[in-house]
């Protein structure tokens, strides 16, 4: 067999293959579980049994999300369907909105292009050698998770076809490719203008491959087309209406394939039916005499037919249009009736499906509503918050949890990154973190300040923290940082001048924004909350300069009581703005046109974010209210935690002490 070979394939004549660390997921969020549900789960997973499936939304790098997976789901998934990025780095590129003033005119949403990170874009600008890899990768995963009956589905760019055809032959076989499937994405395109050198790019592939040769297969249909039904179907019976043609009933072979020889309506032949069968069909007036003496006919009705067997090439299917309903702002948005055809085809109810560049999230959506479990993955997090917001929509859509890797790939990094040979794992743990802070100080261009606990660079004056990979920073955290940094302001030349420092972080425990501001007023400390970037995890990024680091957004909610009645209302919502554009910037007339979406959890457990309530905006219902109402059954002490997403898929809690008498 032919086979596809590149730079770094093969070291030291053995063939390299994708990272195999498996990280436990974290649960960040549960989606739409009701009350009864989360209690019995929880009872579940006390004594031991196994909980129920939950539907799962993962946030992260497939190069990790994939091995994680391999140990609860290695062959035991019915369907893959990926759409990677053709190569081309601008798939990532989603649109976001300015909503409307909540007091302006209908027509003032102004809208612009996110362009995506390099993190995201990251794979797909680079050589094709390099795409060559990473899809192998890739697929030798994918095929590792594929149940023995499964097919996968890879829709793929006519420009990086041909080498993607090449390994996945390598990796499945030749004899388990099925089809080449061409859809026709548009009419038209306008990349062939006057003076054009080549034909209009119309189509995508889509490459068809099985696991086994007994894969799950239900023939679908599309219907006739007119001239079809005018040539065959030209019968119209009186009364009813009804289409059909008459087709013949003779036998061919005649004796020879054991088919009967006898006379009926005066007329003897080999017929396919037995005469017994013969009557019946004709007492129903299946079987039909045009006049007499001529050869009976049998009556098929064209409402009774299939339609015509599906072929490779797919041009019924339309590319999603600017005001359709289903429309989710990403350019590279597959229709839903695309993948409702893959899944009907090649999957049944109850069989789990993945998509590992989920996107819109069109294929957990449709997943959802035809009743197959489903896995969807991205980098991308407003990826993850559309997706949410599209199931969300969904009626009666099943309890879903959104996952990622957090602290546990933050730790593989950090060991990877940071090799380090110390007398013991004490010794080498202390120099690898030393390594790490250093590190994460260069990128935030700051200066290393050694001879403290707390305080590890300055900038511009200002003391730098640099939080720990596999911790959220604490308002214990803060406190110590304040007391530190108050005794470390002028004590020698090289001292910061100023009682300020910028706390860097990967996460923060809930509130620490507002309540660490404060204790550090107290102590006369001004501290800034900054977030580390997963930017930071990818060499690409940092080579690139790509590395910023926000400031952490501000919530402000206003809380009334009356007997067990709770009345939550968003009253000031304050962000970073950089990666919007300024002439964006300027139509922001009132902070809630940042917010895209909020969640509440009435009744926090300090675990997982329950997700008992939400508001969000559609293309249909651009507005969103600002206010919610929640009764208590019982009387007692609840922690109240408020999630918001802004428009560009970034989220900022707000936690609460309610009391119920």
């Amino acid at each position: 067999m032919t086979e596809l070979i590149w730079d770094g394939k093969y070291k030291d004549g053995k063939k390299q293959g994708p990272v195999r660390i498996a990280l436990p997921f974290q649960t960040i969020e549960t989606v739409n579980e009701s009350t009864q549900d989360r209690r019995r789960n929880l009872e579940l997973f006390a004594s031991g049994r196994d909980t129920e499936w939950r539907n799962r939304l993962v946030w992260g790098d497939k190069k990790y999300v994939l091995p994680s997976l391999l140990p609860e789901f290695a062959g035991k998934v019915n369907l893959i369907y990926i759409d990677p990025p053709f190569d081309t780095g601008a798939d990532f590129s989603f649109t976001a909105a300015i909503p409307e003033h909540p007091d302006a005119a209908e027509d003032e949403a102004i809208y612009f292009t996110k362009e995506p990170s390099i993190i995201e874009q990251k794979a797909y600008r680079d050589t094709f050698n390099s795409y060559l890899e990473w899809f192998y990768e890739t697929a030798i995963l994918l095929g590792e998770l594929l149940a023995e009956d499964g097919t996968i589905y890879v829709h793929i760019g006519q420009n990086v076809s041909h080498g993607v055809k090449l390994i996945l032959d390598e990796l499945f076989g030749p004899d388990r490719y099925l089809n080449q499937i061409i859809w026709k994405r548009q009419t038209a395109h306008s990349d062939v203008a006057q003076g054009s050198q080549h034909l209009g790019r119309l189509h995508d592939v889509i490459f068809l491959y099985t696991k086994s040769e007994n894969y799950q297969w239900q023939m679908q249909y599309t219907p006739y087309d007119k001239d079809y039904i005018d040539a065959f179907y030209r019968h119209v019976e009186p009364g009813t209406g009804r289409r059909y043609r008459l087709s013949d009933i003779t036998a061919p072979g005649k004796s020879l394939k054991g088919n009967p020889r006898y006379e009926f309506l005066g007329v003897t032949r080999y017929w396919r039916f037995s005469e017994k069968k013969m009557k019946e069909m004709y007492e129903k007036g299946r079987i039909v005499q045009t006049k007499p003496g001529t050869v009976p006919a049998q009556k098929r009705y064209l409402d009774e037919m299939p339609g015509v067997p599906l072929q490779d090439t797919w041009l019924d299917i339309k590319p999603i249009q600017s005001q359709a309903a289903e429309r989710a702002g990403y350019d590279t948005q597959k229709p839903e009736t695309l993948l409702e055809r893959v899944m009907k085809l090649s999957s049944k109810e109850g069989d789990l499906v993945l998509d590992c560049f989920v996107g819109s999230g069109t294929t957990a959506v449709v997943a959802e509503k035809l009743g197959r479990r489903w896995i969807g993955c991205d980098l991308s997090r407003f990826a993850i918050h559309t997706t949410r917001k599209r199931l969300l929509g969904i009626s009666h859509v099943k309890p879903f949890v959104v996952q990622n890797l957090g602290k546990y790939e933050r730790q593989a990094w950090q060991e990877a990154e940071f090799p380090a040979n110390g007398k013991n794992h004490l010794e080498e743990q202390r120099a690898r973190e030393t390594a790490y802070r250093r590190f994460i100080l260069d990128l935030y261009h700051a200066k290393p300040f050694s001879g403290h606990v707390w305080i590890h660079g300055t900038k511009g004056g200002r003391m730098v923290h640099v939080g720990a990979v596999d911790a959220p920073v604490t308002l214990a955290d803060v406190k110590s940082i304040a007391r530190e940094a108050w005794k470390a302001v002028g004590r020698d030349k090289d001292a910061p001048t100023k009682a300020g420092v910028d706390v860097l972080g990967w996460e923060f425990a809930l509130e620490v924004n507002e309540l660490a501001k404060q204790v550090a007023a107290e102590s006369r400390v001004d501290v800034a909350f900054k977030k580390i970037p997963r930017e930071v995890l990818e060499k690409k990024a940092v080579e690139k300069g790509d590395v910023r680091f926000f400031e952490l957004g501000a919530l402000t909610v206003e809380l009334k009581q009356k007997d067990r009645g709770t009345t939550l209302k968003l009253a000031d919502f304050v962000i970073p703005t950089d990666d919007i554009p300024e002439e964006v910037r300027r139509a922001v007339k009132h902070w809630s046109q940042l917010i895209d979406y909020w969640a509440v959890d009435w009744d926090f457990k300090n675990d997982t974010f329950h997700n008992q309530w939400q508001a969000y905006r559609t293309r249909n219902e651009p507005k969103i209210e600002l206010e919610t109402k929640y009764s208590y059954l019982a009387a007692g002490k609840y922690t109240v935690v408020v999630k918001v997403i802004d428009i560009l898929g970034n989220d900022t809690t707000k936690t609460l002490e309610v009391t119920v008498k």
